[in-house]
């Protein structure tokens, strides 16, 4: 493995003490190597003097790579069971105090953590473990309370401001050339009061997906969206022109890019850069503007109350409508649908307002409480930003990648990396300063309204003096 920068640690270790760093090739390695050299010995055998002995050698080796390859399988079927079992558990799990280095991720990354976390602590000579968390942002905090977390927790970008509030997440200390690795927007997605608090792995946005039976053509603009969509539904081809999730309780992420786009939005920012709890806008002229535009769409017939999101991917699948906003979560039920899709950006506005989603992150949290924290460290800053281990994370979640070489690889052979990628460039990163959660439900319930038939300036002006006073208790 080619790590991202430097490392202190491992260079002390290695200079201080051999014996306790056991090395190996890495075990992704293993069977790879094997095969090649079966490869190589079976080529061999096509030229060598006695086809016997070749033979015997090519077999052995075959042989080899077989138990390698079995014992691998056997080894990852042990790891998905372990998650397994402790998946189907929702207690919160409680540390191994016999690993130096814990790490607590969700059951659908944790197999793949494992692999890793064993072969960090080989190479240092440390025990790890990767623990199952079923709530992982809840039972960290519940546990980092009583000093009982993990050294390392994977999660989103989000929940950084309420983890450093309470003070169980450290700074990330990470280079300016490893900085350079990632993705502008996911870093920038990392930071709290100008510091650094995570390492960043995948990124996720919204798009337009589009039935392309239906919609062979991406619209240039919601304008032209609305009108094609609508001839659909006309010509009895479409139930609805267009799906996202309103629902009568509203869906402030969904409604977002329309909120944003004239200069709108939820928080404006202060001298550093940052989200300020203090200027909310949802009630400025500029998200009223992008509030009139869903009261426009919802006139089209674009938007409408009585679709939440089981029923927009119910409509997308069913082939009743065109159009659907959603992120890459929605994908998997499309193709089992058997829809022929495209991923577009969301269109904009004819008149200049541009629509821009927010982007959300998932990292690697150092805890403060961590019990081996320069360990944590280490991982996180020489494992993660390899292309290796942000290509095993893409399988386990089909999100595009953050560091720029694994967004390409992955975007060479893979068409909707590409296109979500392009979706949700420009995007921004969603405030995670603890005061966003004094925001999602007035919003939401504001947008809804509004699809309803409310007046855009009243309840977003109501909206906001909910928030605030949300913000302020």
């Amino acid at each position: 493995m080619t790590t991202a920068a430097s490392s202190p640690l491992l260079e002390q270790r290695r200079a201080g003490d051999l014996t306790t760093v056991r090395r190996r090739t890495m075990k992704r390695t293993t069977g790879a190597v094997a095969i090649t050299s079966a490869a190589a010995l079976l080529l061999s055998a096509c030229g060598g003097d006695s086809g016997e002995e070749t033979a015997d050698a090519g077999s052995s080796a075959e042989e080899t790579a077989a138990e390698d390859d079995a014992a691998a399988e056997d080894e990852a079927a042990e790891d998905e069971e372990a998650a397994g079992d402790d998946a189907a558990s929702t207690e919160a799990p409680v540390r191994d105090e016999n690993a130096e280095l814990v790490i607590w991720s969700d059951d659908v990354r944790a197999p793949i953590l494992t692999e890793w976390a064993e072969q960090f602590g080989e190479e240092y000579g440390i025990t790890t473990q990767v623990q199952v968390a079923t709530d992982v942002r809840q039972q960290f905090k519940d546990a980092a309370n009583v000093d009982q977390g993990p050294d390392i927790v994977v999660g989103a970008h989000d929940w950084l401001g309420e983890f450093v509030q309470n003070g169980i997440v450290e700074p990330v200390q990470m280079s300016s050339d490893t900085q350079e690795l990632f993705t502008e927007e996911s870093i920038e997605a990392t930071q709290f009061d100008g510091q650094i608090y995570g390492v960043p792995y995948a990124t996720e946005s919204l798009g337009l997906i589009r039935n392309t039976a239906l919609a062979p053509d991406a619209p240039a603009t919601m304008e032209e969206l609305a009108s094609f969509g609508n001839e659909l539904v006309d010509a009895g081809d479409a139930d609805q022109a267009f799906v996202t999730p309103v629902s009568n309780v509203g869906d402030a992420y969904h409604a977002y890019p329309y909120l944003s786009a004239y200069g709108g939005g939820i928080f404006g920012k202060n001298e550093d850069g940052g989200w300020d709890p203090d200027n909310v806008i949802v009630g400025s002229e500029e998200t009223i503007q992008g509030g009139e535009k869903i009261a426009w769409m919802a006139e089209e017939g674009l938007l409408n109350v009585n679709v939440d999101f089981p029923t927009m991917e119910s409509l997308f699948a069913e082939g009743r409508t065109p159009y659907m906003v959603a992120g890459p979560w929605a994908i998997p039920n499309v193709e089992g649908a058997e829809i022929d899709y495209a991923i577009d950006p969301i269109p904009d506005f004819e008149d200049g307002g541009q629509t821009v989603p927010f982007l959300g992150v998932q990292m690697f949290y150092v805890a403060s409480g961590a019990q081996n924290p320069t360990l944590a460290q280490e991982f996180v800053n020489t494992y993660v930003p390899t292309e290796e281990m942000q290509l095993a994370l893409f399988e386990a979640g089909q999100r595009p990648p953050a560091l720029k070489s694994a967004l390409e690889t992955v975007a060479a052979e893979d068409d909707d990396i590409q296109a979500w990628a392009d979706a949700g460039e420009g995007a921004t990163p969603m405030p995670n300063i603890p005061a966003m959660n004094a925001v999602w439900q007035p919003l939401g319930q504001a947008t809804s309204d509004i699809v309803g038939g409310a007046d855009p300036a009243e309840r977003l002006e109501a909206a906001q003096e909910e928030i605030v006073s949300n913000i302020g208790r």
